[in-house]
């Protein structure tokens, strides 16, 4: 799907050459990436927030200001032709609070590209940071305003179905795309998106990294043209400690130096827009392990009454700063689904995860499809033969192939661990598929982990793809106090596994427990059973309860000495801190994983109500594409009261003033088995034949069908409609050319040695 938006922007970007801008014109041609950039990894995926005109009908392209002469096209754009659109402003506001940012970007674009009195729809790209969430988008057009909502799934109203992804949904794991319809030529669109994403954490420094990076060809053509960037950053660490700056890549002018506080500003008249993306680096001064509890009363419009807290752990910087000796058994899918590039990621990031263990730790490789297969009976001393060896075997051993088998390989993979003392024991779990006694591996994963005799082994999982169930494998992390990562967009399979492999296995403290809460009622907390803090990553804590919250936490745990550990968190009220917008994401989530292990619909019905309220998309809730057109919402409320009269309570007296589109759910679902089954990679989307094909199927399918059918089955039919034009011309030809050649066989054979 990637690869089919570049090609339309491509093609986008070879229409945009018909349009004029006069012989003044200050801004040269839209120029796409050479072939030496495109070697160097540019490519034609946003890498900022972008709108584009869906071309279908080339003719209609031009200067909507200065109509030129323009040669007639013949045809139509299929699929439709993306042009990006000229930016004439943005403005980016950024919240940060622990280890989450808010981002609202606030730009105009203008359809620059389509005739004046012809229309187009629009596409507008939202990539998004770290584990990006979208809040919302917000698009203002003469006459009419669209906006984006949530809404239940079970909630009957009316609607119009959309039924293509392009309309609304992911085009990978952090770009959102969404189309909005028929935009004059000329027509200048005021858009506000809203997102958030997590921070990046290193040797004890914030990275916080936002996609700000506009190509040439957004740039407006005239240097009369007013072009104004803007970035307002507030960063909020919550800790009561100096904050210090480290990096930044846009020269920013300090407004604001507080304890824990910091905010900068920066307004500027270009003549280009920003060319790189924006990155703030942060440190904050302490050398060990520190926090705090924070607490909040709920809205009032709460789904859950009950209080909040929250409590984030800092590992600190630490000069040589120890860790718990490595037990690790990796457990790795080899299935016929992960053939090819998707296996060779992976054991690219299990070498790279086999380095970096140290001589004194100890590992195992577990393979696994149908069947298991073990680098060794037991484990392993990390010495350079050994890595040696287990580098051998996988690239023996790792071949794609068979079906998928999960409890006999993690079973295993226990049994193992189970006389582990004075270490850290990890199971590592890689998976692409989905299988059919997930819940009962559950159960028998927290039977196991309860009646273990000594450390409990840490369970991390890994997903690929969107066929596996990664709320399985997020509850596995949780049964097993590890942690869980995935890589929906197979492309970045390597990067995230190592990111998992180091958070996982670079633990400082382990066995994390609060001591004095006993006397709280109604007490949750989230994850339920608290991972280990990890020297790369802060940890964050939080949940629910009733009661009188104790002004001091008192925190215990082990560090890697087998010592034990203390430390008294204070207590103090979020004022400045809007923790329930902090902690949603990862409630919903948690939420989700126990409701499809419990398969409770009340849990399910609460969390769509909590997905609706933070505006968080989660598997039982809809994006629906509100379209309000300006004179009905005068003659009634304000624009947000009506939508909320629509979606939330359907007023009487507000006849229908707003049109309903339904956007396909974008949630990751609870895995494909069937896939799974049939060895189905990751990431494929050919999985039936293209529309036409399965028309001339049917329509063959008669008495003449069969005779058709030994000519041209359906893996022909499905080879023509994926070829390209060279090649179709070719064939074309050809065929042409034997169909003549055959037609003169038959004449020399009816008239031949006739006059």
């Amino acid at each position: 799907m990637a690869e089919d938006f570049e090609a339309a922007v491509e093609d986008g970007l070879r229409l945009s050459k018909r349009i004029y801008f006069g012989k003044d014109r200050a801004v040269a041609p839209p120029k796409p990436p050479t072939a030496m950039e495109r070697a160097a990894g540019n490519s034609f995926l946003p890498a900022s927030p972008m709108i584009y005109a869906v071309i279908g009908d080339p003719a209609i392209v031009d200067n909507p200001d200065m109509p030129s002469y323009q040669p007639h096209v013949h045809g139509r754009c299929d699929p439709p032709a993306l042009i990006p659109l000229q930016m004439s402003g943005v403005s980016l506001e950024v919240d940060s609070y622990l280890d989450t940012a808010f981002v609202t970007l606030t730009g105009s674009w203008r359809v620059h590209c389509v005739m004046g009195n012809r229309c187009c729809d629009c596409r507008v790209a939202v990539p998004m940071g770290e584990q990006g969430s979208l809040l919302g988008v917000e698009v203002e057009v003469p006459r009419k305003s669209y906006s984006t909502q949530l809404i239940a799934i079970d909630n009957e109203i009316g609607t119009e179905k959309v039924a293509k992804i392009e309309d609304g949904g992911f085009l990978k794991d952090n770009i959102f795309t969404l189309k909005i319809p028929q935009a004059n030529g000329g027509t200048n669109l005021s858009v506000k998106i809203r997102w958030s994403q997590k921070l990046l954490y290193l040797d004890g420094q914030f990275t916080l990294k936002i996609p700000f990076s506009f190509p040439e060809y957004v740039t407006p053509a005239g240097k009369k043209i007013s072009k104004r960037e803007k970035i307002q950053l507030n960063v909020n660490s919550g800790s009561g400690t100096e904050v210090l700056c480290k990096t930044t890549s846009h020269p920013l002018k300090e407004r604001l130096r507080q304890v824990g506080k910091l905010g900068f500003l920066y307004d500027s008249e270009v003549l280009t827009w920003s060319r790189s993306d924006f990155v703030f680096t942060y440190a904050i001064s302490s050398s060990h392990t520190f926090g705090g509890v924070l607490l909040s009363p709920p809205s009032l419009h709460d789904v859950d009454q009950r209080e909040m807290f929250c409590c984030y752990l800092y590992p600190g910087v630490q000069q040589n700063e120890k860790v718990f000796r490595r037990v690790v058994v990796f457990v790795v899918d080899i299935s016929g689904s992960m053939k090819g590039k998707l296996l060779d990621d992976t054991k690219n990031a299990l070498f790279a995860a086999l380095s970096k263990l140290n001589p004194g730790d100890l590992f195992n490789v577990i393979a696994f499809n149908g069947e298991m297969y073990l680098f060794s009976s037991s484990l392993e001393s990390a010495t350079v033969g050994a890595i040696e060896n287990v580098t051998q075997w996988v690239n023996l051993n790792f071949v794609a192939g068979g079906g998928t088998n999960i409890l006999l390989p993690l079973n295993q993979a226990i049994e193992m661990l189970s006389d582990c003392q004075n270490s850290f024991p990890v199971i590592f779990l890689i998976t692409d598929g989905a299988v059919e006694d997930e819940r009962h591996i559950c159960d028998a994963l927290k039977s196991k982990l309860t009646n273990h005799k000594n450390v409990c082994p840490r369970v991390s999982t890994f997903g690929i793809g969107d066929f596996c169930n990664h709320y399985f494998l997020r509850m596995l992390a949780t049964i097993g106090r590890g942690h869980y990562d995935s890589a929906i967009d197979v492309d970045s399979i390597e990067v995230r596994m190592e990111g998992l492999f180091v958070r996982a296995s670079s633990i400082s403290l382990a066995n994390i427990s609060f001591e004095n809460v006993d006397e709280l009622d109604d007490l949750e907390v989230f994850p339920s059973r608290i991972p280990d803090l990890s020297t790369k990553s802060p940890l964050i804590v939080s949940g629910r309860y009733n009661g009188t919250f104790p002004e001091i936490l008192k925190v215990k745990g082990v560090r890697p000495d087998t010592s034990n550990f203390s430390l008294e968190l204070k207590t103090q009220e979020a004022k400045e801190i809007p923790i329930d917008k902090i902690v949603a994401k990862q409630h919903i989530e948690l939420l989700t994983a126990q409701a499809w292990y419990s398969e409770s619909k009340e849990l399910e019905e609460k969390i769509a109500r909590m997905s609706v309220q933070n505006a968080i998309f989660s598997e039982y809730t809809h994006m629906v594409l509100l379209e309000t057109v300006e004179g009905k919402t005068r003659a009634n409320s304000t624009n947000s009261k009506q939508v909320s009269n629509k979606v939330g309570h359907k007023k009487a007296e507000d006849p229908k003033p707003q049109k309903i589109i339904v956007l396909n759910n974008i949630g990751f679902g609870f895995g494909n088995i069937d896939a799974t089954k049939e060895n189905i990679p990751p990431g494929s989307s050919d999985t039936k034949l293209p529309e036409a094909a399965e028309i001339f199927i049917k329509a063959t399918s008669n008495c003449c069908g069969r005779l058709c059918g030994h000519c041209c089955c359906p893996c022909c039919i499905q080879m023509c409609s994926r070829m390209n034009d060279q090649c179709a011309i070719v064939l074309t030809q050809l065929c042409g050319a034997l169909a003549c050649l055959g037609c003169y066989a038959c004449c020399e054979a009816c008239c031949g040695g006739h006059d």
